[in-house]
């Protein structure tokens, strides 16, 4: 008795969706980084106080800071739930790939992964 195996299928072309957010991928570690190794420059070195007090040296820095903590919390909670939802493994490491390198990288990191995950799903429907 033989089983005939089904051939599969192979995925679907990338969406637009996908090259956008691989696209940002790389300003959005690339430009952070950029300012980053700046501020290690000017100030000799790296403290984690000063960078954060950078972050709140004026009004306008401190908009952005506090803009952008929200943003990282919303974004981090939203990794964790999503990527259980749709089964997606080592969800942890765009959260700390957000921590390491940027938050500009890894959100378009996981949504790139995340329209693969769905086109992935949709063709096995």
């Amino acid at each position: 008795m033989s089983t005939a195996r089904s051939p599969v299928s192979p995925a679907p072309p990338a969406r637009p969706l996908e090259y956008v957010y691989a696209a940002l991928t790389l300003p959005g570690a690339a430009l952070t980084w950029y300012y980053n190794l700046q501020f290690m420059e000017q100030a000799d070195g790296f403290s984690l106080l000063d960078f954060a007090a950078g972050g709140f040296a004026n009004p306008a820095a401190a908009s952005l800071s506090v803009d952008l903590l929200v943003f990282g919390i919303t974004i981090s909670i939203f990794i964790v739930v999503e990527a259980r939802r749709l089964g997606m493994r080592f969800a942890w490491l765009y959260l700390l790939l957000g921590i390491n390198i940027a938050m500009a990288f890894a959100c378009p990191l996981f949504l790139w992964m995340r329209e693969r995950q769905l086109r992935v799903r949709a063709a096995r429907s």
